[in-house]
Parts: C-alpha cells; structure tokens; sequence
C-alpha cells in the first residue's frame, strides 16, 4: 500500500534518515517510535507530502486514502461537532456549508445542498458519526454545538471522529490518547482492534501501543528498524539486538586498534611498507559498526526534598460533595498516611478528580471536616492548572521563581528532561501551548515539593524519556503522593497501594497495582482502571487493617434467611422484568423497520413512474425517501445495538 525507499532527510545540517526504507501493507497496525527529535512527525510530514525527501522515494498505491490527526491545534470553523465529524470529503463539506449558509428551504441553493448531501449519503453518515461521537464521549446536546465553542481538547475529538468516519486506507495518529479520558480510551482502543484499514501511530502510552501494535519500526541511527510485536516484545528485541551489536562494536574497535598499530609500526619501513599501505586501503573500505544509540537518559538530578510532615497526612470525616443536585460523596471518610503511593482508580464521573480537588483544597467541602495533620504542605497539579504563570516570564525565569530558587543548571537540567532543551528554556510563557504549560507548572512542583503532592494525569504531554524521568523524580520524593493516571507503566512503576472510586464508595487494596489486578480478578490492566473485575465495592471506606481485622459474619437466623430469600426474590423478578422489557423493544423496533421498508418501497416505486417527474412531485418524494432512508438506518443501528446487548446478557436465550 505504501513502499519508501531510500530516504534522505536532514534539517540544518543533522541528518534524520539516510538510505531508510519502509513498506506499509494493508492491515498493518504500526507503532512509529524513536527519541524525541529523531524524526517521527517529519516521516509523517512525508508521507503526507507536506514535506519532500532530499533524496529517495514515498509510492502510494492508487487511490488510497490517508487519514491523519495532528498532536494538537487541529482546526475548526463555524460548523457544528456533528458537521466537524461528517466532512469526510469537499463534497460532504460543500453541502454543509450550502445548507448552513442558506438554511430556506425554498433558497435553490438550499434544494442544491440537499441533492449535494443526499448524493453523498449524508444521511448515512451523520448516524455513524454520532455513534462515534458518542463512544468518544460527546452528549447528544454537544452535537449541534459550534465546535469552536469547545476547549482544544473536545475539538481534537471531534475531528478524531471525523477520521474513524472517513475510514481511510492508512490511518496517521500523532499522539491520540492525549485527550481522551479512561472509558474513551477504552472505547477507541477497542474500535481500532476491528479496524478495517492500515494504522500508523506515535504515541507514548505504552499499554495503547501494546495493545493495537503488531509491529514497531524504531528510528534510529538515521535507519527504519522493524521489529515484529508489541512495545513490550520490541523491549525485548532492541535489547538483544543492542548486545549483539556492542559485541560486534567491541570486536571492530579491537580490529581497528590492532590495524592502526601495525600501520603506525610498519609505514616507515621499506619491507613493511607495502603491508602498511594495504592495512590502510582495508581502514578506508572498512565499514563501521556504530555503538548503540542509547536511550534517552533518565534525569539524574537530585531533588529538593520537601519537610517531614506527621505520621498522619489528612483526614476526612463524613464528607459530602455535591455538584448542584449531583452528590458525588455522601458520608466520606478517608485517612491519608505519611509515605502513601495511592492511585486513584475507578470510572469516569466516579469522583477520582474531585477527591483529589477536596485534598488540594480547591474545593470547598458540602459538609464534614478536612483536617490536615501536622506540618502538612499541599501540592495540587491538574493538567489546566497554568494560569498563575506570568506571561512575560521565560521558560527559565517562570521555572525558578519559586519559592527556594536553585541553581540555574539544575534547573535546565530538569526543564531538559521535559523537553525544554536548548533555546527553548528562552521562550515566553505567552507563546507556549497547553501541554508545554503544563510541563512548565509540573517542573515548578518538582523543583519545589510539598510534603502531600496530588497530581491528575501527570503524564498527559510528556514523551516516553520525560515519563521515566518524571517516575525517577517520585522514586527520590520522600513525602506522600495521591495520584490519578491512565499510562500503566506510571501506575506500576510508582503506587503502592490502590483506591478503587465506584458511585462515592472507595474501595482500598494494600498492595501495588499487580496486587490489585489479582485480587480484584481483572483480566486487563487497562481496562481495570476503570472497574475492579469481579470484587466487590465497600459500602464504606476503612484502613486496610480495620477490613484484614473484622470479625467473620455472624451466622443468619430464621428470620435473616427469610429476608434473604424475599430480596433474592425480588432480584429474579427486577432481573425477568428487564429480559422481558429488552424482548419487547427488540420487537417494537422490527416492526418499525418493517413500516420503514414498506414505506421505502412505495416511494421508490413512486419515483420509478415518469408521471411524478411530469407533475413536480418527484422533488418531494426524493426528500420524503432521504428522510425514509435515515430513519431506516438509525432503525436497524438501534436494533443492532439492542440486539448485541440481549445476546451478550442473555446468550442462553439468543443461542436457543
């Protein structure tokens, strides 16, 4: 589908590629990775012909379809989320703009976007875009809004969308999961493993790699290195390939010194001169093994440590928190100890940010206490919280105006490790993006810790090297850290111990996050950040020790098992109920689809009669047919969800 041959790139005078080659195949589900500046975007600006190669080839096959979503600052204009998703083609994006810009119906323009939209099978398209919108996380309110009253973040979504709508031959993704949230995730990993087309992905979350990827190409040493599997077999590979190369590096070097020495002894004697000069010719034709490229190294640097606060860090006691009539906690009770390493795991909506926001102080509580324990200092770091930066700062000023300045090298040194590397510790703040300020603010957290630090999705924005060098710097961080996170390689590398959040009840499991998958019977990391498997939630949160330490229950008496039978009762008939409620709308929506192809029918079969072409009608019964064959579809979409749902609930009964 895709042949690159022979490529060539430098950018003022430091060579990206030289003589690498690629091929894409159909099916193709590719990780793109390499350090930082190694020339990942550059490939794809390649590929996409917004560059040129200073030598060499990209052959596309004919008529294949690429599709790309950029890392951020993608575009949007007057049109509306659901036309955003829709304007897969200039043909779809004409007939919005006709009918947004001339919504009459009588305005001929108006009759021109309708045949335009029609022609296209608009229709068609907006029920498969609203279905996913929907799996990525848009309410059907937000569909109808202008997409450039929404935060960067909900934009990148849409045109998310727009891609998985256009279904393109390749599909280019510049760092996708940076804005979407655990469930969304979820949803859009899962959609990508049933995708129909090829798939070519930059990302630095290493579980999405290892699930979607089933092969990497690794750019190094100016070359293309394929390796086949996951980012966890590549690991593997590259560190064997890398020994297999520093041994044949090691035994070159060894070579070579040999050589020169003999040329060094020989060249000035006569007898040995003819030796000499041929030991020169073999050094020229000799071609040079390159050491390893190393990875990226972790930051060294050692960090401010923050004061020593009490053995006990927070306390919440019957807490409520309530947005409006939305009561996220009711009865809340919590202890924070010093030391902790808790990751705040559970659903969306579940009350992971919020909790942590009561922690920071940021927002005030409904009802209950909060009290912090001895010589406790907070530090809260979510991922929009920039906007006490000074904008006429640079990088540099903003990073050491804190309250205990350090030396300026250790402060470039860190600011280098998340990306601020070179002239760019002298940018203003005015010209940064969203993710390089909130890089910017997590490096002033670090410089300057408190004792009790909260941090929700740290590592949205940071590359794999700045991930490992944020993990060495909480590795070193002495006071207690609350955290939320959907990189697993971050979970696993820093929490000791687990808070699983389900409907305001917290869940705690006292060990580190493999301990909570085998406990709580999940069967994937991923998705058990969002639920626990097969454990069951708490009513209320305890210390671990207080549930290690309750006393067995005691045995039920006559009356107990009565109950217990009259709820288990009661459970069968909600549980029948719902079985018979779904059969009945299954029903319900076959006999709609049957009036809907009736209906269908009768008009084609209209439209098939010259006279209704004579008399003027057939523009009516073309519109009558465009709004049959979007009902019809949004019909059996319903149908097929509703029926996937039945079958996966109730199999005995869809089997039979």
């Amino acid at each position: 589908m895709l042949t690159a041959s022979n490529l060539s790139k430098s950018f003022g005078g430091r060579i990206l590629f030289e003589e690498a080659s690629l091929q894409i195949n159909r099916n193709d589900r590719i990780g793109l990775i390499g350090a930082n500046g190694a020339g990942k975007s550059t490939l794809f600006s390649l590929i996409l012909k917004e560059a040129s190669p200073d030598s060499g080839t990209i052959a596309l096959e004919r008529n294949v379809k690429l599709g790309f979503l950029p890392q951020e600052n993608a575009t949007s204009g007057d049109e509306t989320i659901l036309e955003l998703a829709c304007s897969v083609s200039p043909e779809m994006e004409r007939a919005q703009a006709l009918l947004r810009d001339h919504p009459d119906e009588n305005d001929p323009m108006h009759h021109e976007g309708q045949a335009l939209f029609a022609e296209n099978e608009g229709h068609l398209l907006e029920i498969k875009a609203k279905k996913i919108l929907s799996g990525l996380a848009f309410r059907e309110t937000d569909f109808d809004r202008k997409a450039r009253t929404m935060s960067g973040g909900w934009i990148m979504r849409a045109h998310l969308a727009r891609l998985l709508v256009m279904e393109p031959d390749l599909l280019m993704l510049d760092e996708p999961t940076n804005h979407l949230d655990l469930e969304s995730l979820g949803w859009f990993q899962n959609y990508l493993m049933n995708y129909s087309g090829a798939i070519l992905a930059i990302s630095h979350d290493r579980e999405f790699l290892n699930v979607i990827c089933e092969s990497m190409i690794h750019i190094a040493h100016r070359k293309l290195h394929y390796y086949r599997g996951n980012y966890d077999s590549f690991l593997e590979q590259k560190a064997a390939r890398d020994e297999q190369q520093l041994a044949a590096y090691k035994n070159q070097q060894r070579e070579i010194v040999e050589i020169q020495r003999f040329i060094d002894r020989f060249r000035a004697k006569a007898s040995k001169a003819a030796q000499a000069q041929d030991r020169i010719k073999q050094l020229a034709r000799m071609k040079r093994i390159e050491p390893p490229e190393r990875d990226e190294a972790t930051v060294h640097f050692k960090f401010p440590q923050p004061a020593r606060s009490g053995q006990r860090v927070a306390r919440l006691t019957d807490v409520k928190q309530a947005y409006g009539s939305h009561v996220v906690y009711q009865k809340l009770n919590l202890e924070v100890e010093r030391g902790q390493r808790t990751v705040l795991v559970g659903p969306n909506g579940a009350g992971k940010s919020t909790l942590l926001k009561i922690l920071g102080q940021v927002v005030a509580i409904d009802e209950g206490t909060y009290e912090l324990g001895h010589n406790t200092s907070i530090g809260y770091f979510a991922q929009h919280r920039t906007e006490m930066m000074n904008l006429r700062h640079t990088v540099l000023q903003e990073a050491m105006d804190i309250e205990k300045p350090v030396p300026e090298q250790a402060a470039r040194t860190i600011l280098g490790s998340f990306l601020f590397r070179g002239e760019d510790v002298f940018k203003p703040i005015s010209v940064l993006s969203g993710g390089e300020k909130s890089r910017l603010a997590l490096v002033k957290l670090l410089l300057n810790p408190p004792n009790f630090l909260l941090l929700d999705e740290p590592t949205t924005h940071l590359d794999m090297p700045s991930i490992d060098a944020l993990i060495g710097a909480l590795k070193q961080y002495e006071g207690t850290l609350l955290f939320v996170s959907h990189d697993v390689h971050f979970i696993k590398a820093l929490a000791t111990s687990v808070l699983h959040i389900h409907a305001g009840h917290l869940t705690p499991y006292a060990g580190d996050y493999e301990y909570y998958l085998e406990k709580s019977g999940s069967t994937s990391a991923r998705a058990a950040l969002v639920a626990p498997g097969k454990a069951q939630l708490l009513s209320n949160y305890q210390p671990q020790h207080q549930i290690e330490s309750a006393p067995a229950a005691p045995k039920m008496g006559l009356k107990e098992i009565k109950a217990q039978r009259k709820a288990e009762a009661e459970l069968r008939k909600a549980a029948n109920k719902e079985r018979r409620d779904m059969e009945k709308k299954i029903s319900a929506l076959e006999e709609e689809i049957v009036v809907l192809e009736n209906s269908k029918k009768e008009v084609e079969d209209s439209l098939e009669n010259p006279a209704s072409y004579n008399d003027g009608s057939a523009f009516t019964l073309n519109r009558k047919l465009s709004q049959l064959l979007e009902k019809l579809a949004q019909k059996n979409w319903e149908w097929e969800e509703l029926a996937a749902t039945f079958a996966a609930k109730y199999p005995e009964i869809s089997n039979s």
